[in-house]
């Protein structure tokens, strides 16, 4: 949720509201959308390539790491998907809006805070390598987080306001004051602990005459949270005339905060208070605001959902969403962060939200290209349970099921309506999905990404998704990738493997075989590219869709319980390493071929890579500078027949290609006729 304007007041007035702890040996709630936000935002990380996963993936094993070396244990609370009632919707769109500029801000080359698509799998990844405990609420995790707080007697680590408004028995520990970098040794001992400031609820309400704690809840819904922003409070707020009290550091911004919390004081409380608010509204529309406003409060109060049991015992009881009759595996799934909260969305409010990137706004919305993998994912969430089947959205048997999908349209959003995919009836059924054999899984899965079995098996397993994910990107009329966007993608997800290699104790050989020198020099270009100013925007775009691709690919591929391995996205791609390899490819200053002649065993596994996805490109790709619109404008003249298509890749390894038939009439060329070649473009 949040309040407007709370958090900076509240920090404003540090010395009056906030204790100073260190903190050891002590479990600890942490709010997990908030910290990978922060650690995102404030750890010095490029965020305008889309990505550099691999820095992220660092930082937060650092944080962790300071945690465990202080004896504090760790539990993090993910929020899952929106409620039912679906009433933070205005809220949402309006953060999209924000988001769509602030992309458009940083690929301009000005400021903004807009996460890379996968931030968040790459976060429960590196939790689950940690042996971080996680759970993934059903919904809006907050009360849960502050029940389970109290259940145990521990402080919550946050940047929420709303955590100013609970009453929290160990107190709230804000992210900003949490100086988990600066970790401190006790004097005299080996014993260590992070400085933290706490929020004292205590404090803050004898600040304004002792106010009532069980007032705040109130304040919480006048002041202005996620929730609530009714034009008739603002009515209320404009008639009566706020006591300021003392003079305001921030001025007009904390004007509300300072009025309400000195108004509130009041009134002994929230029932007196309630009543004050609504005498200053028309009768008739009291009965209804008092109703909102009562249902808004009971946020604040203790949740139903005991999060304890998940981390004893392995599950939990959820009442939101027992009522829905979902299957018991997607319910887990869930829980688990096996599902992602897209998942939910569809599923339950039959609505998702696409996140803008960094992108070209004068392009289609990147996520146009994987709208047939979003289709097939709709058609399996089709017959969910009998409760969902009644719902609005699949009333008129005519209209075909569909979901309603927020997207960008130029610098604003739009709700699109996507048809799902009407699939075989034994794919039909969500709650036996997970009955289906591991082959009629794949083969679905292999299906929607227009990819055949057999190229994928000379691949290592951990790259067998995103090599599959590649190959429909190429596939699809809206993919603008040329051949150094390839071959930059295929260098960049070989840092994978280089990492595990030269990070493995024991490998006294990784000098002599060159996978550390590659290393360095693929760092090396990652930092150069961090230097520079500009983004182009194509080559962004271009990224942008394949990530996408690689999103849904992802999601499809949990939802039919992993017939692919989930790849390890921590190091699968570095956007600003693939940004400067595009680059370099281009200007020629960097060679595929030599950078690969470093490493015998990374050059090995690049062919294997590129020879997958060279069986699914369109056969321009491999033409050579300049020649692209006269082979076009050639081949309307003779036809669509030829020969075999002889290309070199970056090894000058000579290969043959030719588009499958299965994608229409057969389409290749003999570019062997040409003097030139390009082992670059």
């Amino acid at each position: 949720m949040g309040i407007r304007g709370l958090m900076s007041f509240v920090e404003d007035h540090r010395n009056e509201f906030f204790t100073d702890l260190k903190l050891r040996d002590t479990k600890i709630i942490i709010d997990g959308y908030a910290l990978f936000h922060r650690l995102c935002f404030d750890s010095n990380l490029e965020l305008r390539y889309g990505g550099d996963y691999d820095s992220f993936t660092d930082v937060v094993q650092e944080f962790f790491e300071s945690l465990f070396a202080c004896n504090i244990c760790p539990y993090v609370v993910l929020d899952g998907g929106c409620d039912i009632s679906d009433k933070k919707l205005t809220t949402l769109k309006d953060r999209a809006r924000d988001k769509i500029q602030m992309a458009h801000s940083l690929s301009a080359g000005g400021g903004g805070y807009v996460c890379p698509l996968l931030i968040r799998e790459v976060f429960i990844q590196v939790l689950i390598k940690l042996r971080v405990c996680f759970v993934q609420c059903f919904s809006e995790a907050d009360r849960d987080v502050m029940t389970l707080a109290n259940h145990w007697n521990c402080p919550v680590l946050s940047s929420d306001s709303d955590f100013c408004i609970f009453d929290l028995k160990a107190g709230f520990c804000p992210l900003s004051g949490f100086q988990w970098k600066n970790v401190n040794t006790i004097k005299g001992t080996r014993n260590y602990y992070i400085p933290a400031m706490c929020f004292s609820i205590d404090a803050f309400c004898h600040h304004f005459s002792n106010m009532n704690k069980a007032l705040l809840p109130l304040f919480a819904v006048l002041c202005g949270n996620d929730h609530v922003s009714l034009p008739i409070v603002e009515k209320f707020l404009n008639k009566i005339r706020l006591p300021l009290g003392a003079t305001s550091p921030k001025g007009r911004r904390h004007h509300r905060v300072l009025g309400l919390l000195n108004w509130l004081s009041r009134f002994a409380g929230p029932t007196e208070a309630l009543d004050n608010v609504l005498k200053y509204l028309p009768k008739k529309d009291r009965e209804n605001v008092k109703e909102l406003l009562c249902s808004s409060m009971e946020e604040y109060q203790q949740s139903l959902v005991n999060l304890q049991d998940f981390f004893q015992y392995g599950a939990y009881v959820c009442p939101a969403s027992l009522n829905l009759g979902l299957p018991e595996w997607v319910l887990v799934a869930l829980t688990k962060g096996q599902l992602s909260p897209f998942i939910s969305d569809a599923l339950v409010l039959r609505r998702t939200i696409l996140q803008t990137q960094v992108e070209n706004m004068q392009q289609p919305n990147a996520h146009r290209i994987s709208q047939s993998i979003r289709q097939t994912i709709y058609g399996l969430l089709l017959n969910a349970s009998p409760h969902l089947e009644s719902m609005s959205w699949n009333a008129s048997p005519a209209q075909p099921p569909a979901v309603s999908e927020v997207e960008r349209i130029n610098k604003n959003i739009k709700t699109s309506i996507v048809h799902a995919v009407k699939l075989p009836k034994d794919h039909s059924d969500l709650s036996k999905l997970t009955e289906l054999s591991l082959d009629k899984r794949e083969m679905l899965l292999l299906e929607t990404l227009k990819v055949k079995r057999t190229i994928l098996d000379p691949i290592p397993p951990s790259l067998r998704l995103p090599i599959a994910v590649s190959c429909y990107w190429l596939q699809q009329t809206e993919a603008k990738a040329k051949l150094h966007h390839v071959q930059a993608l295929l260098l960049g997800m070989l840092m994978g493997p280089l990492h595990a290699r030269t990070d493995s104790p024991g490998k006294e050989d990784v000098r002599d075989d060159g996978a550390e020198m590659l290393c360095k020099e693929l760092h090396r270009v990652k930092a150069q590219t961090r230097l520079s100013r500009g983004v182009d925007l194509d080559t962004a775009h271009v990224f942008c869709q394949w990530q996408c691709c690689l999103q849904m690919g992802l999601y499809l591929n949990q939802l039919l319980s992993t017939p692919l391995p989930e790849p390890d996205l921590t190091r699968l791609y570095s956007g600003s390493l693939v940004h400067g390899l595009c680059r370099d490819l281009l200007a020629s200053t960097t060679s595929g071929e030599n950078l690969l002649s470093m490493c015998p065993e990374a050059k090995q596994l690049y062919e294997q890579l590129f020879s997958a996805l060279q069986s699914y490109a369109p056969p321009e790709l491999f033409l050579p500078k300049g020649k692209s619109n006269s082979k076009k404008k050639r081949q309307k003249k003779q036809g669509t027949s030829g020969p075999k298509t002889r290309v070199r890749t970056t090894s000058g390894t000579k290969c043959w290609h030719e588009r499958s038939n299965r994608f229409g009439l057969l389409m290749v060329e003999n570019l062997e006729e040409h003097t030139e070649t390009s082992e670059l473009e």
